[in-house]
């Protein structure tokens, strides 16, 4: 993916449902993730977060570049799925921490 480092790669690559032990490779433990103004804390919060959103409205997201600002890693990802105005470019902000995502902001 795009020169990326490998939590990014595995992020996008992840099943909605992905087990606790998937999440584990690719998120720290504390790791949040900012998503529609909601915060979700810790492994658990985030794949309660990745089911439903998934199950509520279907997507897939696909990177188009990454850049590096400071700290965070900006991935401006094209995502298509079943709700209004679809397609839309929205902005992943990655924190890595250790080789994985430390904090998850999109929008």
């Amino acid at each position: 993916m795009l020169n990326a480092p490998e939590a990014l790669a595995l992020y996008f690559d992840l099943a909605a449902d992905a087990t606790m032990a998937e999440l584990s490779t690719v998120f720290t433990d504390d790791a949040v993730v900012c998503d529609e103004a909601r915060h979700h804390r810790g492994l658990l919060a985030i794949r309660d977060w990745r089911v439903e959103t998934m199950a509520r409205t279907p997507f897939t997201a696909r990177p188009l570049s990454v850049e590096r600002q400071g700290g965070v890693l900006e991935v401006p990802a094209r995502v298509t799925g079943s709700f209004p105005g679809s397609p839309v470019t929205l902005t992943h902000r990655f924190t890595l921490r250790d080789g994985r995502i430390a904090a998850l902001e999109i929008g």
